[in-house]
């Protein structure tokens, strides 16, 4: 198997060392910054750096790189691909991509689907990139049709090196949905908690709720401020929610109301319970 991979950063690296612990497959990678594809061959996460040359021969094409620039990738290099290829982008939201991939693949007669490998850290780059960071992980694809079994099964073949406990199929607009609430989200409540002045005086006063709350904070702000634009409608439904949510604790509590907050607590944790009980 020869796999070609666009964007070596956390996502695309991990991606290049899970295929490299199969010695009968040949990664090759570009980034963007030509020092980190230097680099990635000299750490052996790839054999060598990815050229136009070599994309008419690979079986599998990983697009590693924010949704904009997958659009631009696939502009250029559609003419270039060969049908045989699988082309599977990794980017945090689907709709963009997907509504003007699509229509490209179809012109060029290419295989592309949309997909979201659902790992990661709170660092970015290659640097902190692992090979096994997807074992066990989750995958989301969005194929351009749902009855091609076919397709599937050749997708799940071709990954299943990395490594992934779940592949999931769903649409681009279900998957931005969800990915604001369950990822999206996360990331803005972090940031934005982490932003009280009682913050600078924490230590010593913390433990895991602590850590498990502000872990995100620590974000790649380019990278989000991106992904929170091209979702925002979705995003602005579940911070809208959570701000009426947010009022009606603060509503108890200045009003001196045990029973009402004790209720309110009380129907977060039955939520919880329902959807990830025990």
């Amino acid at each position: 198997m020869r796999v070609g991979i666009i964007g070596l950063g956390l996502i695309g690296g991990s991606l290049a060392k899970a295929y490299r612990r199969d010695e009968s497959i040949t990664v090759l990678g570009w980034d963007a910054d030509r020092s980190i594809t230097e680099f990635a061959e000299i750490a052996q996460a790839i054999h060598a750096p990815l050229e136009d040359q070599d994309l008419p021969g690979l079986d599998l094409l990983l697009l590693a790189t924010y949704p904009e620039a997958v659009v631009e990738h696939m502009q250029r290099l559609a003419p270039l691909l060969s049908k045989d290829t699988m082309v599977i982008d990794c980017a945090g939201t689907k709709e963009k991509v997907c509504r003007e991939v699509f229509p490209l693949a179809e012109q060029y007669g290419l295989t592309f689907l949309g997909g979201h490998p659902m790992a990661g850290t709170h660092f970015s780059g290659f640097k902190y990139s692992q090979p096994d960071l997807f074992d066990g992980a989750p995958m989301v694809l969005v194929p351009p049709v749902f009855d091609d079994i076919r397709l599937l099964d050749r997708a799940k073949q071709l990954l299943a090196p990395v490594g992934f406990g779940h592949i999931s199929i769903t649409t681009a607009q279900a998957h931005d949905q969800r990915i604001a609430f369950t990822s999206q989200m996360a990331h803005v409540i972090s940031n934005a908690y982490i932003k009280s002045p009682t913050a600078r005086n924490h230590s010593g006063f913390s433990a895991g709720s602590y850590r498990d709350l502000t872990r995100v904070a620590w974000l790649n702000p380019a990278m989000w401020a991106e992904l929170f634009l091209e979702n925002k409608d979705n995003l602005l439904f579940e911070l809208d929610t959570l701000i009426q949510n947010l009022n009606r604790y603060k509503a108890a509590m200045e009003a001196g109301d045990f029973d009402a907050l004790r209720q309110l607590l009380e129907e977060g944790r039955q939520i919880k319970e329902e959807v990830d009980g025990v």
